[in-house]
């Protein structure tokens, strides 16, 4: 394929100033699990080019999933351009890359009685600590290979494996429902999943008694799993570029100034080994480097890729990210990291008077995200009395705003926890943040 990419790139370059093909090809084989039991498991295979040009001062894009049809791909880029945006983009030449390993060649020794094994012994694990519970899982294997070619002589290819666990569970008592939920994500093969199997089980221990409603301007606790939940979509629409350029950012006049806590540290690292966010460039073959944002408290840096970079006059970060073939470039996280503090989990429990932790959130997307609020159900949460957990919380809303929060820290968690292969998170304790319930 990489052939059929150099003559997109050739005929390209015959209509126009600048061009960049991107080829991508998965190979990816699923088991899911549905309601105890295996639904389906299959093998699917996609592959694909995108192209970029640049001509007479705009951008033209196309793709296609049919590498036969060179020619016509570039037409549709050509007939594209002639109403494209202005272009500010300055495409990368040769470079040196970091060496960030994001393979495992024992991904491709998993055959599907392997996953369907995983994912079997997941449902009976769980069941086995309560027959009731309604168990659905995933167990996936993946491998990807990128190349991107462009006019300015960056050539770089790669391969990349991934490896995914998901096990939910749902326990319905009467009118009541606990829905819980836990996640491995890795270049590796998960083989021990017994911390799944633990997290699962802990949280429908936890879960099963519900405590009264509380409402008010209380101190929450937000796991890991909470702090993304409700954090990181506003936070991430705030420090990227596109934002800060559209003027939708309340970060855009702000680099230099305190934002949050003197303890909090937030940083973009694609170079982190054999995590699925990682990499040893972006999507438009920029290397990778790692990206302070928020350094103890201040405002220290926004993600852009390319065309941003350039309406900015500034250098990419190296954050492009393609979320579809058919899609261009855009500025996003890779592998988000919020440093840990020094308060244990335990002693933020301990430290509540009146509140609730928060776990996970159901339509954490509603509010004036750009602004940085949020506002959503709690799926999963639990009321503290006393220093002590005393049991689920149901029918909570949280609302505040995350800058609010990060600026009124009371604590930091000293424990970290991988979500989804690209953020890693302590659990964060936040003073004041608005709780409802129905009475």
């Amino acid at each position: 394929m990489i052939e059929v990419a150099h003559q997109i790139l050739e005929r390209a370059l015959k209509a126009a100033q600048e061009a960049e093909v991107y080829y991508v090809s998965e190979h990816q084989t699923p088991a899911h699990f549905k309601s105890n039991h295996l639904k389906r498991i299959q093998t699917m295979e996609t592959q694909g080019m995108a192209l970029r040009i640049v001509k007479d001062g705009r951008i033209g894009f196309a793709s296609t999933t049919n590498l036969g049809d060179v020619q016509g791909l570039v037409d549709k880029a050509v007939e594209v351009s002639a109403f494209g945006a202005p272009s500010r983009l300055e495409l990368p030449g040769r470079a040196n890359y970091p060496e960030v390993a994001v393979y495992d060649p024992e991904i491709e020794r998993i055959i599907p009685d392997d996953l369907v094994h995983i994912g079997q012994s997941l449902v009976d694990s769980v069941r086995s600590h309560d027959a009731q519970v309604l168990c659905d899982a995933t167990v996936s294997r993946s491998i990807t290979h990128t190349a991107i070619l462009n006019s300015r002589g960056c050539s770089l290819s790669f391969t990349q494996s991934g490896f995914e666990v998901t096990l939910e569970g749902t326990l319905i008592q009467g009118t009541d429902m606990l829905f819980v939920y836990e996640s491995v994500h890795s270049c590796h093969p998960v083989r021990d999943t017994s911390h799944l199997v633990r997290s699962v089980r802990e949280q429908l221990d936890q879960g099963r008694n519900v405590a009264p409603s509380v409402s008010g301007s209380l101190p929450v606790i937000f796991t890991p799993r909470g702090v993304a939940g409700a954090m990181l979509w506003p936070l991430m629409s705030g420090l990227n570029g596109r934002s800060v350029l559209q003027g939708t950012s309340p970060l855009a006049n702000r680099l230099g100034e305190h934002i949050a806590d003197e303890g909090f540290s937030l940083w973009d690292d694609p170079t982190i080994p054999y995590m699925p966010g990682s990499g040893m460039a972006d999507d438009e073959g920029v290397p990778s480097r790692r990206t302070p944002l928020i350094h103890k408290g201040v405002a220290a840096g926004f993600l852009y890729d390319l065309q941003t970079a350039g309406q900015a006059g500034v250098r990419s970060t190296g954050s492009a990210t393609r979320w579809s073939l058919g899609m261009m470039p855009l500025p996003a996280a890779s592998v988000m990291v919020v440093d840990t503090g020094k308060l244990s989990f335990q002693n933020m429990v301990k430290d509540v008077k009146r509140g609730i932790i928060v776990e996970t959130m159901l339509g954490a997307g509603q509010g004036n995200v750009l602004a940085g609020d949020f506002n959503a159900n709690v799926l999963l949460g639990y009321r503290v009395e006393n220093g002590e957990i005393i049991g689920r919380v149901k029918d909570t809303v949280v609302s505040g705003n995350v800058y609010d929060a990060l600026a009124n820290l009371a604590g930091i968690g000293d424990e970290a926890h991988w979500l989804g292969g690209r953020f890693y998170s302590p659990a964060l304790y936040c003073k004041g943040i608005s709780v409802s319930a129905k009475e």
